[in-house]
């Protein structure tokens, strides 16, 4: 085998482009992907990990990358950014306000996309369309620009009574999504929340809650040559060798002729990733 390179795994860097351009992050070098397709890759877990934020050893990765103790601490780990609604910068609580004011106090934008079905969710503005390529996201649609990240919580825990606001990775997984008339949508669910959405505006004001409504969908292809038929869930913890034939790559998943594994998921475990020489 030819070792690729070795290091603290990361999510991989997706660049645009017809299809989408992958690198695997090992470290601070990136390491292209998609010429890989088609050919054995093995991915080695060394048995270490490291927080992503201090570089201790850590037994478990909490919330993605972070040691228990920076789990607890950090603002980018707090139940807010899983519930941007229950934020509570304003009550002087956050764990870091000055971070909270970089991250969340800034332009959010609230779309739809169409991974296993459609489904809406929230970025910050400066976000796209990386948010997108990691869900694997086959159309999108930018739909409300929003004042900060509780605001766009609240506008999508609005907009959740007409649409789901989570991707079956399964379904992602076997097939190319079915194409869906987003514009359209857009217009029904904007119709359906129109009381909702007012009492918002009238809460934040206008220019806090302002539909997108000249935005244009966005269509992204994934280079995968073939689908599993069954979808087979590889873990670095239970099994610290994966190895297969790279058949494709979509979201944050690699797809292997021996199952999938999700790459974002070890964040912050030391890998070696080899190909056939």
């Amino acid at each position: 085998m030819l070792e690729l390179g070795r290091g603290a795994l990361s999510k991989m860097s997706i660049q645009l482009g017809a299809p989408a351009q992958y690198s695997f992050r090992l470290n601070d070098e990136l390491v292209p992907v998609n010429p890989l397709i088609g050919k054995t890759l093995r991915l080695e877990y060394l048995g270490a990990i490291n927080c992503t934020h201090c570089g201790r050893k850590t037994n478990k990765s909490f919330s993605q990358g972070y040691c228990y103790p920076c789990f607890k601490k950090l603002p980018q780990c707090d139940v807010c950014i899983m519930s941007p609604e229950k934020c509570h910068h304003d009550f002087g609580t956050c764990r870091d306000p000055q971070w909270g004011m970089d991250f969340c106090m800034t332009d959010h934008v609230v779309y739809l996309a169409n991974s296993s079905g459609i489904k809406v969710g929230i970025t910050r503005a400066t976000q796209l369309p990386t948010r997108w390529l990691d869900q694997g996201a086959s159309q999108a649609l930018p739909i409300m620009r929003v004042a900060t990240r509780q605001q766009s919580g609240m506008v999508e825990d609005l907009l959740r009574s007409q649409v789901a606001d989570r991707t079956n990775w399964r379904a992602l997984l076997k097939s190319d999504a079915e194409p869906i008339d987003l514009i359209e949508m857009r217009e029904q669910i904007f119709d359906a929340c129109a009381d909702g959405l007012r009492d918002l505006q009238q809460r934040y004001g206008l220019q806090a809650i302002q539909p997108v409504a000249d935005a244009e969908v966005l269509e992204i292809r994934y280079p995968v040559e073939a689908y599993p038929t069954k979808v087979v869930s590889l873990d670095l913890e239970k099994t610290p060798v994966v190895e297969g034939t790279l058949k494709g790559i979509k979201g944050q998943y690699l797809i292997l002729d021996t199952g999938v594994i999700n790459i974002r998921k070890f964040t912050a475990y030391q890998v070696a990733a080899s190909t056939a020489a």
